[in-house]
């Protein structure tokens, strides 16, 4: 595994992990919940003292549909809708898998005891921002929510910043992992923690993790994995946040946004290259 900037990472390793800041702060995490966000956020609580959790309700689906069809037509939306249907039955295929990360990392991918959480509809709605305004934070991260609005990046009066799960730019939006295996470019596998704007993971680069990918992943694991691999570099990314000292870096890449893989590229390169 390397880092973008390592020599920034060292004062931030495992060994500070249990440290609490000398000031007091509200770290503020907006997620949709899910295994690979918990090990994330859980990995803060350790490292920070006050962490608090706002859960958004998923998105509808007919909502979701409408603007990714809008995005790149409705028969790319509908082989990328079966790709997550079938991922969301082929679950129990990966226990094995996932059991062995969680073991191997330590991993927690439920709620820690003692994290407060507050379960709002939307991380674009009134009661988000009337949420967020009650915790006074100092710095927002998002971790697996759905796109903040203009609207709502503007009423929020700290840095907010972005767990994403691929190496920016050339892996914005979703499955970035997925990706990087699928068209073997195993070196630029892993995440980025950026600053947040009005696109999709357009924001300045903070932090990246390059992980070497383990045969084993799979679409359905490597979030799983790359959240195993990046919880020092988000932790990096909030202390920066506090301090006031958060410092964006040059990255030398294309920018491509991604989408799921419709089903038919996802059981072509499964069969032809093993890329699962």
């Amino acid at each position: 595994m390397r880092f973008l900037n390592p020599d920034r990472l060292d004062r931030f390793g495992p060994k500070q992990a249990g440290e609490e800041m000398t000031r007091p702060a509200t770290i503020l995490v907006l997620t949709a919940g899910g295994p690979y966000p918990w090990i994330v956020i859980n990995a803060l609580a350790l490292a920070f003292p006050s962490v608090e959790v706002l859960v958004e309700a998923p998105e509808s689906r007919a909502l979701f549909l409408r603007r990714r069809a809008r995005k790149v037509g409705w028969l790319q939306t509908a082989g990328q809708f079966a790709t997550m249907t079938l991922s969301r039955f082929g679950k129990r295929c990966v226990r094995a898998r996932e059991a062995d990360l969680i073991l191997r990392h330590g991993l927690a991918t439920e709620p820690a005891p003692g994290i407060p959480i507050t379960h709002v509809p939307s991380a674009n709605s009134s009661e988000c921002l009337a949420a967020i305004a009650g915790a006074r934070p100092a710095v927002v991260l998002l971790a697996g929510c759905r796109m903040l609005s203009r609207a709502t990046l503007a009423a929020i009066p700290c840095p907010v910043i972005n767990y994403h799960a691929g190496i920016n730019p050339k892996y914005r939006g979703v499955q970035g992992g997925y990706w990087a295996r699928a068209l073997g470019d195993p070196g630029n596998y892993g995440t980025t923690v950026h600053l947040v704007d009005a696109g999709v993971d357009t924001g300045a680069v903070l932090y990246q993790a390059f992980i070497t990918p383990d045969p084993a992943e799979t679409l359905l694991t490597d979030a799983m994995a790359q959240a195993a691999g990046s919880r020092d570099i988000v932790i990096a990314a909030v202390r920066d946040a506090l301090d006031g000292r958060l410092s964006p870096q040059p990255v030398d890449l294309p920018s491509v946004q991604r989408f799921h893989p419709p089903i038919w590229t996802w059981i072509g390169n499964g069969l032809s290259r093993g890329t699962w």
